[in-house]
Formats: structure tokens, C-alpha cells, sequence
């Protein structure tokens, strides 16, 4: 038998795998980035892209920033292509922008913290609605593509009630259509409670951690976890509690499914073209199910996707990359891009071929 001779892989050099990080990279280009003064506070707006490209307009979801939100998912290999058909407008809610200061009270005519009291008023998510608007009408926009996560899937479900005519179409992950429920109500009080002390504490991280990712990406991807652990120590503890206070106050949305065709036309309901996004081990399932049964169907693609928790723009980028891309092919938009093909799927491509044909027989 003939000897195998050994291979030293002595030519090889190994690297260290960068640790995951929010610092800014070659990719996420951002051209300028502005303070848009409303009657609701000073709103953050970051843009990416050319000025001139339809617009797609983003909102984050509570603890998180136009940075942690989105930047990784922006700057994913694949969407590059997607990206240079488009200007991304980055909104942030009043101080949850990176590095924010304490949101201070208003102030009287006299210089004196208004009769509220000493705590900023934080706008209900109506307002922040409205805040939205004042930003579309501040850069001009005809028509955007929204693309919210959670409570910002939230915020711009209700700017497409009031203002149809202004938004192209919605891309909602993890969104919620109904108040809060008594569990949610608790968990968020005591949150808030703790965040007023500016305690961030045990409690409050494994929150937020569970809020954004679920039980199952806890212990499934440390790195992931990691990172936004050393983020959470970042956050201004006032400034969340107020978002989160905001968040736990909202009202249902009152969107109905409205099958007679009578009824429809004047029917509370969101008419434009959405996709609705949630992971298979989301924390949210329920209230995203629930939301979708009380859309159009001939207006709302359902997509749950596979392997991934409460983040599917962290976990899974690729195939929420390729469920963004369809999704706008289906609004006539980037029609030449094209799927990059694998290997493997050029093989099982070549296979299924092979089943079909029949072989000739004598």
C-alpha cells in the first residue's frame, strides 16, 4: 500500500477574525448629516447615497440608532448594488442618535422649565409620525420607500395612514398594529423605572437583548450578542426611558382587513405595497401575524425568514438582502439585478435539468 506522504501547511499565515464593531467603514458612506428642527424636538437624520435617487427614508426600533439599526445591513456586500439606485435617509428619534446629550425641558418665554415639570415631553408616536413628515417635507421628498424596525416599522405604519400620497411603499420588520399587553406594560415600566434612576442595569440589558434578538440567537451567535452588550453600555439611560415610555403609551393603529369591496374605499387601512419581515424564532411573532391579518393581502407580501431571531437584518442579511431586492423588482425598480449564483446552486440548477430530460429509447 502506498505511503501518503504529509503536507506541512507551512506557507499558510493565520489572522485573528476583526472583532464585530459599529465603527464606520468603507462602505457606509454617509454624505451629510443634519439636526431637522420640529415642533417635537430635533430630530437626527444621517444620508447615505445620492440626493438625486429615490429616496428610502428608515426608522429604528427602541434602543437602537440609524448605526446599530442599520449600518451592517447597509453595508452588507450585496446590497451595494442596490444601494446606488437610492439616497437612504437615516432617522433617528430626539436623543437616541449616537453620543446624544439628556433631552432638556422646554423652556418659557422667561427662560423658566415650562409647567409640565423638569422632564423634556418626549412626542407620542403620532407626533413622532408628524415629526417624520416634517423631515420629508424638509429635504423635498415626492415619494419614499419607508423601511422601520419595530417601533419605527410602527411610527411609519401610522405616517402612510396620514399621509398615503407621500410614501411609494413600506418595508416593516417586527412590526405591531395593537397596544401594549400587560406583560410588555410591566417588564417596560420596570425598565423605565430603573433607566429614570440612569441605572443601566442586569435587568434592563437582558430586556432589550430579548426585545431585539429572542431566546434562541442568545445562545447561538455569542459574537453578535456580544457587541451589542458593549453597545447597550453606550446608551443615555434618560433618553431611552422616554422612547420606552412613548412606545408603551402607543394606541392601536385601527387598520382593518376589509374584504367587501364597498367598505374598502373608505376602510382604515395601509394601501400602499408592503413587505412584512420577521425571523422564525422572533419575539414578536404574534404581533406581526397579527398585524398581517389585518393588511390588504393583495398589498402586503408575508415573509418569515428562516434560522433567524428577532434581527433578521443581523442575522440573515443575505436572505433579507434578496427578499429587499425582489421586493423592489416588484415595484419596478433595479429590474436588470440579478441573484449571484453559487456553486451549489449552479449544481442543484444543473440537476433539476437532468431529471427532466428523458432519455431516447430504441
Amino acid at each position: 500500500m502506498e505511503k501518503i506522504a504529509d503536507i506541512e501547511l507551512t506557507s499558510i499565515d493565520t489572522m485573528d477574525p476583526k472583532p464585530r464593531s459599529f465603527a464606520n467603514n468603507a462602505n457606509a458612506i454617509l454624505i451629510q448629516e443634519d439636526d431637522v428642527e420640529t415642533p417635537y424636538g430635533n430630530i437626527h437624520v444621517a444620508i447615505q447615497g445620492d440626493r438625486s435617487k429615490q429616496p428610502i427614508l428608515t426608522f429604528h426600533d427602541i434602543g437602537l440608532n440609524h448605526i446599530t439599526c442599520f449600518q451592517g445591513f447597509f453595508s452588507y456586500a450585496d446590497m451595494q448594488p442596490i444601494l446606488r439606485n437610492f439616497c437612504v435617509y437615516h432617522v433617528n428619534a430626539p436623543g437616541q442618535d449616537e453620543g446624544a446629550l439628556h433631552l432638556k425641558p422646554e423652556h418659557d418665554a422667561l427662560g423658566n422649565p415650562d409647567s409640565l415639570g423638569s422632564r423634556f415631553v418626549f412626542p407620542t408616536m403620532d407626533q413622532l409620525a408628524e415629526a417624520v413628515h416634517h423631515v420629508v417635507e424638509h429635504y423635498g421628498m415626492k415619494t419614499f420607500i419607508g423601511f422601520g424596525v419595530g417601533s419605527g416599522a410602527n411610527i411609519l405604519a401610522r405616517y402612510e395612514l396620514n399621509h398615503h400620497e407621500r410614501v411609494d411603499s413600506l418595508i416593516l420588520v417586527n412590526p405591531t398594529c395593537s397596544k401594549s399587553g400587560w406583560i410588555e406594560w410591566g417588564y417596560q415600566k420596570m425598565n423605565s423605572w430603573y433607566l429614570f434612576s440612569g441605572q443601566l442595569t442586569n435587568f434592563t440589558e437582558e430586556y432589550l437583548l430579548w426585545h431585539w434578538f429572542g431566546k434562541k440567537t442568545r445562545w447561538t451567535n455569542h459574537d453578535l450578542i456580544h457587541t451589542y452588550k458593549e453597545y447597550i453600555k453606550t446608551i443615555n439611560p434618560q433618553n431611552l426611558a422616554l422612547f420606552i415610555e412613548t412606545f408603551l403609551k402607543r394606541s392601536d393603529l385601527g387598520i382593518v382587513r376589509e374584504l367587501d369591496p364597498m367598505r374598502k374605499v373608505s376602510a382604515r387601512t395601509i394601501r400602499c405595497r408592503s413587505l412584512v419581515l420577521v425571523g422564525d424564532d422572533s419575539p414578536h411573532m404574534s404581533d406581526v401575524v397579527d398585524m398581517n391579518g389585518r393588511m390588504l393581502p393583495e398589498q402586503t407580501d408575508f415573509m418569515k425568514i428562516a434560522d433567524c431571531g428577532g434581527m433578521p437584518l443581523e442575522e440573515q442579511p443575505g436572505k433579507t438582502c434578496e427578499a429587499f431586492r425582489l421586493f423592489l423588482q416588484g415595484m419596478g425598480y433595479v429590474p436588470s439585478l440579478t441573484q449571484k449564483h453559487s456553486v451549489a446552486a449552479e449544481y442543484n440548477q444543473l440537476n433539476s435539468l437532468e431529471n427532466k430530460l428523458t432519455p431516447l429509447t430504441c
